[in-house]
């Protein structure tokens, strides 16, 4: 499908090898905690997937799509260590505020960086945020039940799906076009990757799937306020209102006597 669209060149896959089913049990002992079946059954098939597309502009290849999904032993836990090297430095647990509102009504509950959850990266989303599959429960035991969410550079969560399968036809059914992700949050996709979006998958861009639970994070404009300036509407002008003619009465009276008061004064001279 994309070696036949117009515009893309240089779509590349890369084949990798099944994992091992002794470094896929190796992972779970260490994480002590075990896969979801349909990741598991993954990871057997191939060990990651990659595959990259780019676009020609001027004859010369851009690259655009990526679609990653990190093999088992990139699958790295998230939150887990400082961020730096000195003693007591901070982690993303600090984030934590147990004042934070949990998930309630249609809204699932939010993953946690400290103890209470596992988060592991499954794509690096080229540096546009990180997909994860998350382990919400941890304690005391881990929960085999998992969700997928996606943690933007300002560290804000938003739900994708439940299941890995689910999270794997979304990542082929966007093509991996650059920040598809962000068309799962409140604020969508930048207006560059709208452009895209529109050329390549249109039917993606649903303005249905936003939320509306976050008004802050959008900037709403109206057009007929930022340009005002270019339709006035003409000014006509109006003739000042008749005086009545009490008033007209008086204002002669007041010329007359001003007329015959210079004309004395003229005469004196």
């Amino acid at each position: 499908l994309l070696e036949t669209s117009p515009g893309v060149a240089e779509v590349t896959f890369v084949e990798k090898e099944p994992a091992e089913r002794h470094t896929i049990v190796s992972w779970e002992q260490k994480n002590s905690c075990m896969l979801p079946e349909d990741l598991k059954n993954f990871y057997l098939m191939t060990d990651g997937f990659q595959m990259t597309w780019s676009v020609k502009t001027d004859d010369t290849p851009m690259p655009l799509g990526s679609m990653v999904i990190n093999s088992i032993s990139k699958l790295c836990r998230l939150g887990g260590s400082s961020m730096y090297t000195l003693p007591n430095a901070p982690t993303l647990a600090d984030l934590e505020d147990d004042t934070d509102e949990e998930g309630d009504g249609d809204k699932p509950e939010r993953p946690h960086f400290d103890s209470r959850s596992l988060i592991f990266e499954l794509d690096p989303c080229n540096g546009n945020g990180k997909v994860c599959l998350v382990y919400k429960h941890a304690k005391p035991v881990v929960s085999p039940d998992t969700e997928i969410w996606f943690l933007d550079r300002a560290l804000y969560w938003h739900f994708l799906t439940k299941t890995f399968t689910a999270y794997y036809r979304l990542l082929i059914t966007h093509l991996g076009l650059p920040q598809w992700q962000y068309a799962f949050t409140s604020y969508g996709v930048s207006p560059q990757a709208k452009q895209w979006f529109n050329m390549y998958k249109p039917i993606t861009i649903n303005t249905a799937l936003l939320s509306e639970e976050a008004d802050s994070f959008v900037n709403k404009l109206d057009p007929n306020k930022v340009f005002k300036s270019k339709n006035k509407t003409p000014v006509i002008k109006k003739k000042p209102p008749s005086q009545p003619a009490g008033s007209q009465k008086s204002h002669t009276s007041m010329t007359s006597s001003k007329t015959s008061s210079l004309a004395g004064n003229s005469s004196r001279k």
